[in-house]
Parts: structure tokens; sequence; C-alpha cells
């Protein structure tokens, strides 16, 4: 059984013939979890230019770009792989947090509503080993605690709403797909 085992693990990670761009995928993920995100961004772009049908390095793509600071176009790459793939909960829960980065307060909120009715898990938040790896000692909070968040403070008066808390927002991370 042991045997078995070794025999698949290798097949499935050295000699399985994998889609074109994964293995740019694949650096691009790494360097994202490293924070090195211009360099992760070249990964997306390389997987791209190889596949341009690859959904994962599309979504890769858009999160690199929010990471970035570049707005508009995680959007319009997210905003793209909805479009591809509509029923995947993870790439509305990024899509939220980047619009809540960018101030838009109702769409992020509606993207949290739609990745929790797609998949409650999503508001779950980073599970314990990837905390781990990131070496997060405290559970981030997640889309669902967002997602409550924004619903108190959206039916509040304007005057009264407090929509961002940079100590707490800083703590959001995307959620790999």
């Amino acid at each position: 059984m042991v045997a078995l085992f070794v025999g698949w693990s290798l097949w499935d990670s050295f000699l399985k013939p994998g889609t074109p761009g994964d293995a740019a995928w694949h650096s691009g993920n790494n360097l994202f979890e490293d924070g090195r995100y211009e360099r992760a961004l070249a990964g997306y772009v390389e997987a791209l230019a190889q596949n341009p049908a690859h959904i994962h390095a599309l979504r890769g793509y858009a999160r690199a770009l929010t990471q970035l600071g570049r707005h508009q176009e995680a959007l319009a790459a997210f905003n793209e792989a909805i479009a591809r793939e509509p029923g995947f909960a993870f790439t509305y829960a990024n899509r939220g947090i980047l619009r809540d980065r960018m101030g838009e307060h109702r769409a992020a909120l509606a993207d949290y509503e739609k990745a929790l009715e797609l998949n409650p898990e999503t508001g779950q938040g980073p599970n314990w080993l990837t905390r781990f790896l990131r070496l997060q000692t405290e559970k981030p909070p997640g889309i669902a605690d967002r997602a409550r968040y924004l619903r108190a403070e959206l039916a509040k008066p304007e005057s009264r709403r407090i929509l961002r808390l940079p100590e707490v927002d800083e703590q959001q991370r995307s959620y790999k797909q």
C-alpha cells in the first residue's frame, strides 16, 4: 500500500503531464505566498501567455494586482474570472476584499454574500495549516465577519458609519483558489 502511495505521489508530482502554464502558475503562487507580488504577477502573466484559458492563473493575476494596488486592473481580472466560472465562491470573496479596499462597501458586501451563498466555508477564513504556514498565531477576520460588520454599519445613518478600520483591514488576506 505504501509503495502504491509513493508511486502515485511521484507520478502526480513529477511525471504526469501538466496543463500548459501550470509550472509558471505554481511559481507565481509560491512567490505570492512569500509576499513577492511583482514577481508573482510575472509568473501569472507567463502562465496566461502559455495558456490564456488558465483560470487559476487569471485568479492569481487578479490577487497579485490587488496586492500591488492596481485596483482597476484587478477588478477587470476578477470580473473576467467570474464570467468564466461564475460558481467559484473564492473569486467573489477576493473581489469583495478588493472592492472593500476601493471603498465600494455595498458592492463588497454583495460579493461577500454571494461567496457565502455559493460556499459557506469561505466565511471561515484561512484554516489552521494556512495560518501556521503564514506564521499567523491569531485567526484573521474572515469575509463572514466583514460582511456582518458592513451590514451593521451600512444600516446606520451615513454620518455614524465607520467602514474602515485600517488595523483590522490590513489583517484580511486574499483567498487561495
